[in-house]
């Protein structure tokens, strides 16, 4: 059996920022991720998309980010459990948790912190009568790899920030990009759709709004899509293309987290914002798998949430204790491997 301080479970942004945090009090984190690597959908869904709203970052790829916050705690040594799903949860005589993943790994651990973001999730997929047929084969849902789509014609639907900001992006990787909405009005950012609308002037973007991919044909692949305008006239557009991305969304799902007696709202984890504690002592939820009035979901909301966690469990762990807040910048960061980062110390010059 796997034993920690804190079990973390999801290990995007906000669970490995929660290593950080906890490692600075001396708290030693294990994390459970259902995907084969750390990162979350910054690593799984888009790893190339560029994050504005990071602090200190004007911008910062979701794969570099991933890639820094893994950098950042590598001195306090947080084990992994990946590829394997939190399945089952009990309650100690010790008032400790052991949770179980379906692959039967078991863990122990005092304080348990849900950061599972979106929980399990899919694709919202559009009702298209072949579509299964081409998926891999010219569908997608999600971009991992930009390049794939080098010199490429692609359609892609939708008319949120993810369509948005994909459309611009493959603006200058694509041969040609064509963005399908089925409104007029955007929903993502204004800034995005302005973006968008100066591509279409410039010949950059092909826009066809209001309308919706209705069909899908190909031999082996795919090679075209049949597109209806939603106008009085009903017309349809026969178009050429490699790759069809219809970004609608995801489905988010709490999967068996959803089972452990939590007060669910709205598929998300209701916490109290004192400290994110559920309504299980020792349980908590940081990140967007929690909610609270006036919640954002914003990485860097997400990691706010976990340092008030951190905080909140060292006291459960150790109600005896009081603990001072030392700020990095005076006292440096200490590792569990012996190795420290000393903050420059100050060069005091006497007067004469």
């Amino acid at each position: 059996m796997i034993k920690t301080d804190i079990l973390i479970i999801g290990a995007g942004p906000t669970g490995l920022f929660a290593v950080f945090e906890a490692g600075l009090l001396k708290l030693k984190c294990h994390l459970i991720d259902a995907l084969p690597q750390a990162g979350g959908q910054c690593s799984e869904i888009y790893p190339k998309k560029p994050i504005y709203d990071i602090p200190g970052f004007p911008e910062v790829l979701a794969g570099d980010l991933v890639d820094n916050l893994m950098e950042q705690i590598k001195p306090f040594q947080p084990g992994f459990t990946l590829g394997e799903r939190a399945e089952t949860i009990k309650k100690l005589d010790d008032g400790s948790f052991v949770v179980t993943t379906n692959k039967g790994t078991e863990h122990n651990a005092p304080i348990v912190a849900i950061a599972g973001g979106l929980g399990s999730f899919e694709p919202r997929k559009p009702l298209l009568e072949n579509l299964s047929k081409f998926e891999d084969n010219g569908v997608a849902y999600m971009i991992k790899d930009p390049e794939v789509y080098r010199d490429k014609k692609v359609v892609i639907a939708g008319g949120g920030d993810s369509a948005l900001d994909w459309s611009i992006f493959l603006a200058d990787v694509a041969s040609q990009v064509t963005l399908v909405h089925r409104r007029n009005e955007f929903r993502g950012a204004l800034d995005s759709v302005e973006k968008v609308q100066e591509l279409k002037n410039r010949g950059k973007i092909n826009l066809i709004t209001p309308a919706e991919i209705i069909g899908l044909s190909g031999v082996d692949k795919l090679e075209s899509v049949l597109i209806r305008k939603i106008s009085d006239a009903k017309e349809n557009i026969v178009l050429e293309v490699d790759n069809f991305i219809p970004l609608f969304g995801l489905s988010p799902k709490l999967g068996p987290i959803g089972d452990w007696g939590l007060e669910i709202e709205k598929n998300a984890i209701k916490v109290d914002t004192f400290d994110y504690q559920t309504n299980i002592p020792g349980i908590y939820a940081i990140g967007d798998v929690n909610t609270y009035p006036g919640k954002l979901k914003l990485i860097l909301c997400g990691f706010h949430e976990a340092t008030l966690m951190c905080q909140s469990a060292y006291q459960k762990i150790f109600p005896d204790k009081k603990y001072v807040l030392k700020y990095t910048t005076v006292g440096g960061v200490s590792g569990f491997d012996g190795s420290v980062k000393e903050a420059p110390k100050a060069v005091i010059k006497a007067i004469n």
